[in-house]
């Protein structure tokens, strides 16, 4: 039996989520072997998923979203680094109930990505999701050594807003280090920086931007670009266009003028995670999160894992808070059948604050459908 579930957002870790069913599990065969790989598609609680599976955890003060010093750590094995923006410029960065929509900034990611050159890192798996900023990484390249200046020549202000007066951008002095280090983007969305699908108008709302917001930020970061044209050249046009670019507030975008090369989330981190020899010793597994829904099959981590294992020849089923997907679109994502919380509490209240254990009788039926 293999647990590879992401978290229940909101309620419950992966590390949780796997607690959980394990004791679920357990009550029906109480000497069940049960392995876990708690997985993340890049988004926040992938830096705990690398913990989990065995990377030391390294913790440095960076920058926060508003430009406040906090504690963020990132993960590091044999000289791969698994480095979580959310850890430095996410949404929970923020205090309780405050947006940013226009002044966040993602200054703390690039200084998490130095942090994990300066520990040696060769590779860097870079997860973005969650985040509070919408500055198309102009932050985390300043970090870096980039030079975002407006006509008097001083620093643009922070955040996706200033960029509207950006006059030069110089990315010389960027660390050099990067020119020999893998640099994986790893994210569950491959919008383009700009436009009716980019990182302003489909992901600005949830970051507390007004309609007018969304409208100056996408002008902001278009003109970002164009800028960013005028000092490196064609690609800079080209990188905005491309999938990944307006991951998380366009971090995406400025991931890859360091050189990144972008790959669905969940794919790297099966990758790092050693999703597949943990595959190899196993013939039922589970996966879930917190709502299963069209978006789980554009590239979340459940779509991720039942995939991998029905190409091994593996049966998967699925536990989730709430199921807002048909059984024909669950067997075509290679999930037999999916256990949702409120089919034991239909109170979604109840089953947020009561996750846990209600997951673990939830468990308990999986043991009572597979197991016996």
């Amino acid at each position: 039996m293999l647990i590879a579930a992401d978290k229940f957002k909101g309620s419950l870790t992966a590390v949780q989520v796997a607690e959980r069913v394990t004791a679920g599990l357990r009550r029906v065969v109480p000497d069940l072997a049960v392995a876990s790989l708690p997985v993340a598609d890049g988004g926040d609680g992938t830096v705990d998923a690398a913990v989990a599976a065995g990377f030391e955890r390294r913790e440095v003060r960076v920058a926060g979203p508003l430009g406040h010093e906090l504690t963020a750590a990132f993960a590091l094995r044999d000289g791969t680094a698994v480095v979580e923006m959310a850890e430095a410029s996410g949404l929970q960065r923020l205090p309780a109930g405050v947006f940013a929509p226009l002044t966040a900034s993602t200054y703390g990611s690039g200084e998490l990505l130095r942090a994990a050159l300066d520990a040696g890192a060769r590779t860097i798996v870079f997860g973005v999701g969650g985040s509070a900023t919408t500055d198309g990484g102009a932050g985390m390249l300043s970090a870096l050594g980039a030079r975002f200046l407006d006509a008097e020549g001083e620093p643009v202000t922070p955040g996706g807003e200033g960029l509207a007066d950006l006059a030069s951008a110089d990315l010389s002095g960027l660390d050099p280090r990067f020119a020999d280090v893998e640099l994986v983007l790893a994210s569950d969305v491959d919008n383009p920086l700009t436009g009716p699908k980019g990182a302003s108008a489909v992901y600005g709302p949830q970051k507390g931007a007004s309609p007018d917001d969304v409208e100056a930020l996408d002008a902001a970061l278009a003109h970002y670009a164009k800028v960013l044209e005028n000092s490196v050249g064609a690609k800079a046009a080209q990188y905005a266009a491309s999938p990944g670019a307006g991951a998380a507030g366009g971090i995406g975008y400025g991931a890859l003028l360091l050189g990144a090369r972008f790959r669905p989330g969940i794919e790297v981190m099966l990758d790092v995670l050693g999703f597949a020899s943990a595959l190899e010793k196993t013939t039922l597994v589970i996966t879930g999160e917190g709502s299963l829904d069209e978006q789980t099959l554009h590239g979340k981590a459940p779509a991720g894992v039942a995939a991998a294992a029905r190409a091994a020849g593996k049966e998967v089923v699925a536990v989730c808070g709430r199921l807002a997907l048909q059984p024909q679109a669950l067997g075509q994502a290679g999930i037999r059948r999916a256990y949702p919380l409120t089919e034991i509490e239909p109170d979604v209240a109840k089953c947020i604050a009561d996750a846990g254990p209600i997951l673990e009788r939830v468990a308990e039926r999986i043991g009572r459908d597979f197991l016996i």
